[in-house]
């Protein structure tokens, strides 16, 4: 979708649909304005309850000529003293699906003028972008019918700057670009998104956004002794690889932010074979790895000012004639022997050897993983916010911060030593999975071992990866979590 920007009053401009905010207990001068030139139709709806501004509705009607706009889109907002840039994005994820419904192209949108905030703008423009999004790769039938957006035209306050606004839109749409791409990489099947995939994707990012780019196959993750990424993949034929995509934004030797995303392109569970039901689902086990690979794309388009690297372990968890097995000993990079009790507790096993990695090769300044990696965190919270835990304060607040203004949440589980009780084997340094109880805490607790004194904190996004149901902006299926949670705690970090 093409974005525009425009100091026209938005009564006075001639487009397909203008889309306005309506507030529920509050009417500002441009719901006013439409609705004088209208005939009063607009507190007429409010009279009758048709159309009263509460949350999450939305009106369209037609002006019959009474206004240059042939239609106008009431976005209802909820109560004024409640309006955030949370409620403009969902507002604005409302607006596109409404006229996705009436197959409108071109619009024009005031929407961010019933706001606020600072960031009005931005929200509403992130909004309407990823609620235009859709993956129709694959669907070979009635293409000729299928629908797609061509341009919104922003309308600013009077006296805003063309050009300020335009490089905040700018910048939005890179960002947006960037849940995108998570978005795309997880809607694949599991057949075309393959761990080879992951690493080619990669290398044409770096081309792409002046990364550099090394890819570790087999032969060096055995010299590295990274045993339990290679032991993950070992029932597939397709072969296990170490990702590693380095931006140097803040150039020197300043030590960097490293990212990990877990990358298994399909969970069978191994061994531990999962359920039959719903296993289809287990292609998007690369979301974590997907939110790197999209943070890295905004991060450098975005020129922020910070020394990025991004690390990813990828492979097939397949139960074939050479797979690892329950009752195995592995010796991970760090030398830590794992008892293995349960092939489907893949995620941590190639986490462990690529935060070692990260720890040993770039002695980070903080370090995030991100990983689909426990149903137990989709049990505790469901897929409102994604899990969290660490051993650092202070990044830990700088991320809750960074969810509540983007809207990608999260939720700090606690991470006691005496979560760790559970995982301590009789024949090994540890094992790989202890009990059900605490699920999501002992995953953690295992990935704690691996990262030393380094600031670190783990996201389990397994509830907000993948969403059986659509919300305004965010459809039903891929849902590119951690990119925008990500960019928005980066940027703090790098004063951009």
């Amino acid at each position: 979708m093409k974005i525009e920007t425009s100091t026209e009053k938005p009564q006075e401009f001639s487009t397909s649909a203008l889309v306005i905010g309506c507030c529920e207990d509050a009417k500002d001068e441009l719901f006013a304005a439409c609705d004088t030139a209208l005939d009063g139709c607009l507190e007429r709806l409010a009279a009758s309850r048709e159309f009263n501004g509460k949350a999450n509705t939305t009106r369209l009607i037609y002006t019959l000529g009474r206004l240059p706009a042939e239609r106008l889109l009431l976005v209802g907002l909820g109560k004024k003293a409640e309006l955030d840039d949370e409620r403009l994005r969902r507002g604005a994820g409302n607006a596109v699906q409404a006229l996705r419904s009436a197959r409108v192209a071109s619009f024009a949108s005031a929407l961010h003028l019933a706001g606020t905030g600072e960031n009005a703008l931005e929200a509403v423009c992130e909004g309407t972008v990823l609620g235009s999004y859709s993956f129709d790769q694959y669907k070979t039938k009635n293409q000729d019918e299928r629908f797609s957006f061509d341009t919104m035209t922003l309308l600013l306050a009077e006296g805003s700057s063309v050009g300020d606004a335009g490089a905040r839109v700018e910048r939005t749409q890179v960002v947006c670009q960037g849940v995108s791409l998570a978005r795309d990489l997880v809607s694949h099947p599991g057949n075309v998104v393959t761990p080879g995939y992951l690493a080619e994707t990669a290398r044409e990012l770096a081309a792409r956004c002046a990364l550099t780019c090394r890819v570790l196959e087999m032969d060096e993750l055995e010299k590295l002794g990274m045993n339990a990424l290679l032991s993950v993949g070992k029932g597939s034929v397709e072969s296990p690889r170490l990702i590693v995509l380095e931006y140097h934004g803040a150039g020197g030797d300043a030590p960097p932010v490293v990212l990990v995303g877990k990358g298994i392109t399909f969970d069978s569970g191994g061994i531990s074979i999962k359920p039959g039901a719903g296993m289809e689902e287990m292609k998007t086990d690369m979301a974590g790895a997907a939110a790197v690979l999209g943070t890295l794309q905004a991060a450098s388009s975005l020129k922020l000012a910070i020394n990025l690297v991004g690390i990813i372990p990828t492979a097939e968890n397949m139960p074939g004639s050479r797979a690892f097995k329950p009752g195995d000993v592995l010796t991970s990079m760090s030398g830590t022997t794992i008892e293995i009790t349960n092939t489907d507790a893949e995620g941590r096993l190639i986490l462990c050897d690529a935060l070692n990695y990260a720890v040993t090769n770039y002695k980070p300044e903080a370090m995030i993983d991100l990983a689909t990696l426990t149903g137990a965190c989709v049990v505790a919270l469901g897929h409102e916010a994604s899990g969290m835990m660490g051993n650092d304060q202070g990044l830990i607040d700088d991320l809750k911060r960074a969810g509540e203004r983007c809207g990608e949440r999260v939720w700090e589980l606690p991470l006691w030593d005496e979560y760790g009780e559970g995982m301590k084997s009789d024949i090994a340094d540890l094992k790989n999975a202890g009990s059900r109880d605490g699920g999501s805490i002992l995953a953690a607790w295992f990935l704690k071992q691996f990262v030393g004194e380094t600031r670190w904190a783990h996201l389990d996004i397994a509830g907000t990866a993948w969403l059986d149901k659509a919300r305004p902006y965010v459809p039903k299926g891929a849902s590119g979590v951690g990119v925008r949670l990500l960019i928005e705690c980066l940027r703090s970090k790098s004063g951009r």
